[in-house]
C-alpha cells in the first residue's frame, strides 16, 4: 500500500473484554498515551504513540467487544472504527487460554476488515496452565500473520511490532461462513496439551459459587470477612493516626497565636477547621486502604463479575438489568463512581434505574460512622475479637437491608417514572485469575483511597469552620448551632433524631464521612471535645445528649439512605444531562430513609408501651 509516505501509522487493537488488551497497549505506548471521549458518545477510548525505525505509529485501544453486532455503545464503537477502514492495520487481540472464543471475533474481523494481525496474548499464562497453541498452524488456518505475546513481559512485544512495521498483511477482505463453527473447528487444530482441566477447574468453583443455594450466603460471607478485616485492621491505626494529628493541635496553636492573630481566628482554625480535618483523617484513612484494595482484588480474582450473575434473576425481577448489580458494587467504593459505572447498561431506562438508586448501599464514606456506631450501641461485650465480628455481621446484615430497597425503589420506579421491558444481557465470567497484588495496592491506594480522603479533606475544612462558627456566635447569648439544631429539633425527634443530627447530615451534604465528627463537634462546640479515635470518650458524648439504642438505630439507617452527596448528584446530573433526573435522586433515598426512620420508631415506641 502507499503507507510509507504516510509520516504516522494508525494501528486499532480490537479484541474481547480482559485479554489483556490494555496492558499490551500500555507495554507498546509507556507514557505517550491520553484518554478522550469518541465524538457524540460517552465512551473513553485510549490513543497512545510509539517511534520505530523512524516511523510513528499512533495506537487506538478500542473498547473491548465480543462481537461486531453492537449490543452496547462501546460495542458499537469498536464496530464502527473498524469498518470504516482508517487506520493502517488492526491488531486483533486474543486470549491464549481460551483461544476458541477470542478467535469467533478474529474470525468476525478478518471477514469484515483488511490489513488484520492476530495476536495471541497471555501466552505464559497458557504455558502455566499447560496449553499450547501452535501458532505456525494458526497463521494458515487465517491466512493472516500471527504473533504470539505476553504483554507483561516487555521482550515479548517486539515480534508484534515487526510485524506491524513489516507490512506483510493481506489487504483483502477473506470471507468467512460461519464464524462460531469455524472457531471451534481451528481452535480444535491448533490447540494442545490441557484444554479441560483448567476449565473444569474453574467450573466445579463456579458450580458452588453460581449455584441456587450457595451464591448468596458465600457472597454475604466474603462481605462480612471484608467488612471485619477493615473493622479490625482499622482500629489501631486509627488509634494512632487520631493521637498523631492530635499532637499537632498545641503546637498549631501556639504558632498562630504568635503570629498575633486575633484569639478568635486561632480557634477557629485549630478547632474548627484542623479538628475535623485530623478526625476526618483518622476516622477514614485506616478502613478505606484496608477496604479498597481488598476490593479491588476481588475484582481482580474475577469474582465480582459471579456477583453480578448471582444478583441478575433478582434485578431482572425488578424489570432492571442485571448489570446493575456490577454498578451497584462500585457503589460501596463510591457513589459517583458507581453512577459512573452505569455507563455500562444500554438500554437508557434501566441505565437511568441504576443511577438513581446507587445510593441505597453505602459508600466507603458511611461506612465508619456505621462501624463507630454499632460498636457502640449494639455491642456490650467487651472482647474484642467476638465484637468485630458482630460489627461487621451488623453491618453485613444494614447492607442487605440497603440492597433489599434497591430492589424496592428498582421495582417501584420501573413500574412508574420508568417503565419498560427488562433486558437480558451475555454475562461475561471470566477465569479466575491470580490477581497483581502488588499493582493492585498501588492502584487501589492511588485511584481511589487518596481520592476520596482529599475529597473528604476539602470537604471537612469549610465544614468545620462553618459548625465552630456556628457554635461560637451566639446574638441574644444563645449560639446559632443552638437556635438551627432548635428549629429543626421537632422534625428531628418525629424520625427519632434530633435536631444537631439534622444538621450535621445537612452540612455533611458535600460529603458524608463527615457527618459523625460534625454531630461530635456540635455536642461537645461549647468547651469539652472528645478524642474520636477513643470510641469510650465518644458514647459518653453521645449518651449524655440523649443517644438511646433508637436514636443510634436511625441514625444509621438515615446514613444508609438519604440524599446523595453533592459529588454524586453533579455526576447524575452530568451523565444524565437531566435536572429532573438529579432531582429524583435527591428526593427517592430520603423519602426511604425518612419512611425507615418513622417505620422505627413507631415500632420501638409501641413495643416500649
Amino acid at each position: 500500500g502507499n503507507m510509507s509516505t504516510k509520516k504516522t501509522q494508525v494501528i486499532a487493537l480490537a479484541g474481547n473484554p480482559n485479554v489483556g488488551k490494555s496492558t499490551l497497549f500500555n507495554a507498546l505506548t509507556g507514557l505517550s498515551q491520553h484518554t478522550g471521549n469518541w465524538p457524540g458518545k460517552t465512551v473513553s477510548v485510549a490513543r497512545g504513540n510509539c517511534e520505530r525505525g523512524g516511523v510513528r505509529y499512533s495506537f487506538i485501544d478500542l473498547p473491548g467487544t465480543y462481537s461486531l453486532t453492537a449490543h452496547s455503545q462501546e460495542e458499537e464503537v469498536a464496530r464502527d472504527f473498524i469498518l470504516s477502514g482508517d487506520y493502517d492495520a488492526v491488531v486483533c487481540v486474543c486470549d491464549a487460554t481460551c483461544l476458541e472464543r477470542s478467535l469467533i471475533l478474529a474470525l468476525d474481523i478478518i471477514s469484515k476488515a483488511p490489513r488484520v494481525i492476530v495476536c495471541v496474548n497471555l501466552i505464559d499464562e497458557a504455558k502455566r496452565k499447560g496449553i499450547f497453541v501452535d501458532i505456525e498452524r494458526l497463521r494458515d488456518e487465517l491466512s493472516v500473520p500471527v504473533v504470539a505475546t505476553s504483554a507483561r513481559r516487555k521482550k515479548s512485544i517486539v515480534p508484534l511490532l515487526d510485524t506491524i512495521s513489516g507490512n506483510a498483511f493481506s489487504s483483502a477482505v477473506i470471507p468467512v461462513e460461519d464464524t462460531v463453527s469455524k472457531a471451534s473447528e481451528i481452535a480444535g487444530k491448533c490447540i494442545s496439551g490441557n484444554t479441560s482441566g483448567y476449565t473444569s477447574r474453574t467450573k466445579r468453583i463456579d458450580k458452588i459459587i453460581t449455584s441456587k443455594f450457595f451464591s448468596f450466603p458465600i457472597m454475604l460471607l466474603l462481605l462480612a470477612l471484608i467488612f471485619w478485616i477493615s473493622i479490625e485492621g482499622a482500629n489501631i491505626p486509627s488509634a494512632f493516626l487520631s493521637q498523631f494529628l492530635g499532637s499537632f493541635e498545641a503546637p498549631l496553636f501556639s504558632f498562630l497565636s504568635s503570629v498575633n492573630l486575633p484569639n478568635a481566628v486561632v480557634d477557629a482554625l485549630v478547632f474548627g477547621v484542623w479538628r475535623v480535618l485530623s478526625w476526618v483523617v483518622a476516622v477514614m484513612l485506616p478502613p478505606m486502604a484496608i477496604f479498597f484494595p481488598l476490593f479491588t482484588l476481588l475484582e481482580d480474582l474475577g469474582f465480582l463479575p459471579r456477583v453480578a450473575f448471582n444478583l441478575d434473576r433478582a434485578f431482572k425481577a425488578c424489570d432492571a438489568c442485571g448489570k446493575q448489580s456490577l454498578t451497584m458494587c462500585m457503589g460501596f467504593g463510591c457513589n459517583a463512581a458507581g453512577v459512573v459505572g452505569c455507563r455500562i447498561i444500554d438500554s437508557p431506562r434501566e441505565r437511568i434505574l441504576a443511577m438513581l438508586t446507587n445510593s441505597f448501599v453505602p459508600c466507603n464514606g458511611r461506612f465508619p460512622a456505621l462501624i463507630t456506631l454499632i460498636s457502640i450501641f449494639f455491642l456490650g461485650r467487651k472482647n474484642g475479637f467476638i465484637s468485630s465480628v458482630y460489627s461487621s455481621l451488623f453491618l453485613t446484615f444494614l447492607i442487605l437491608i440497603g440492597i433489599g430497597m434497591t430492589f424496592l425503589a428498582s421495582k417501584l420506579l420501573s413500574k412508574t417514572a420508568l417503565r419498560g421491558e427488562a433486558s437480558s444481557f451475555a454475562l461475561e465470567l471470566p477465569p479466575y485469575r491470580r490477581p497483581q497484588i502488588l499493582k493492585v495496592i498501588v492502584r487501589s491506594i492511588f485511584d481511589r483511597t487518596l481520592f476520596v480522603l482529599g475529597r473528604a479533606a476539602a470537604v471537612a475544612a469549610p465544614a468545620g469552620l462553618l459548625i465552630w462558627l456556628m457554635a461560637n456566635i451566639s446574638p441574644g447569648g444563645t449560639s446559632l448551632l443552638l437556635r438551627a439544631s432548635g428549629l429543626l429539633d421537632p422534625l428531628g425527634r418525629a424520625l427519632g433524631l434530633d435536631g444537631v443530627i439534622l444538621i450535621s447530615f445537612i452540612l455533611g451534604f458535600p460529603a458524608n464521612e463527615i457527618v459523625l465528627p460534625l454531630i461530635i463537634m456540635a455536642y461537645t462546640a461549647n468547651g469539652t471535645i472528645v478524642d474520636v479515635s477513643d470510641i469510650s470518650a465518644i458514647a459518653v458524648v453521645l449518651r449524655e445528649n440523649g443517644w438511646t439504642f433508637l436514636t443510634a438505630l436511625n441514625t444509621m439507617l438515615f446514613s444508609l439512605m438519604h440524599w446523595p452527596c453533592s459529588t454524586t448528584l453533579l455526576t447524575i446530573k452530568k451523565e444524565t444531562k437531566s435536572v429532573k433526573w438529579t432531582l429524583l435522586a435527591l428526593i427517592l433515598p430520603t423519602v426511604f430513609g425518612v419512611v425507615l426512620c418513622l417505620i422505627a420508631t413507631l415500632l420501638f415506641n409501641s413495643v416500649a408501651l
